[in-house]
This record gives C-alpha cells, sequence and structure tokens, in this order.
C-alpha cells in the first residue's frame, strides 16, 4: 500500500530523508569544511548533543549519504565524509540556499504584515 502522504506529495520521502533535524546541517558541513572526525563535526555544529550526532551520523551511512572510515592506530581514528550519493544533494542545497536569499526578506515581510493584521483583528474583537 502506498502511503498517502507520497501519493499526494511524491517528494515527502526525500524530504524527510534528507530534511530531517540535523541532516541538512550535518550534510552541509562535511560538503563545506571535508573530511571530519566526529569532535570536528560538534565543533561546526555545537548544539548537536553527541548522542544525537552519533546517531544522525549512523543513519547518513545507513542511507548511504556519507562514509564512515576507520583507522586502526592508537589511538583509533574516526573520519566521516560526504559520499558520491550525498554529493548529488549539493546542487538541491545550493538552489535552497539561493532561494533562501532571495526570498527569506519577503517571508519576514508577510509574516510581519500577517501578525499585524492578527494582532489588530483581535484588538477590534475585544472591542
Amino acid at each position: 500500500m502506498t502511503d498517502p502522504a507520497q501519493q499526494v506529495c511524491p517528494i515527502n520521502p526525500v524530504v524527510e530523508l534528507v530534511f530531517s533535524r540535523w541532516t541538512t546541517p550535518i550534510l552541509w558541513a562535511l560538503e563545506h569544511h571535508g573530511r571530519s572526525r566526529f569532535s570536528e563535526l560538534q565543533r561546526l555544529l555545537p548544539t548537536i548533543t553527541p548522542k544525537v550526532l552519533t546517531q544522525r551520523l549512523r543513519r547518513l551511512e545507513r542511507d548511504g549519504l556519507i562514509t564512515r572510515t576507520y583507522h586502526a592506530e592508537v589511538p583509533p581514528r574516526v573520519e566521516y565524509a560526504i559520499s558520491e550519493l550525498g554529493r548529488t544533494l549539493v546542487p538541491v542545497f545550493d538552489a535552497i540556499a539561493g532561494w533562501s536569499d532571495a526570498h527569506l526578506p519577503q517571508v519576514t515581510a508577510a509574516r510581519r504584515d500577517y501578525d499585524t493584521a492578527r494582532a489588530e483583528e483581535e484588538a477590534w474583537a475585544a472591542g
């Protein structure tokens, strides 16, 4: 049986995969900063907890969007990198960043106008 959300919006599975919390910032960091160790990713994303970072890295590796390289040395070293499959998302991220630059000011203005109109309606209704 097909998921009803997927019938309405066929990109829904991709949105859930790529744009879940922390996935995009991790992929962005690996694309723009290159191969990184866990501690480097924590420095780049200071508000993510180690537990959540571990979970997201495992999920991204499982989904094939990043690679994990274990170096058997003392002390052991693990590095993460965006995979070739993950790199195919870079044009999508670039398009979204471009849209953001071009249109977020309009979104901010629309929100301000909406909030002002709502406040006026509520003040009028309160009488």
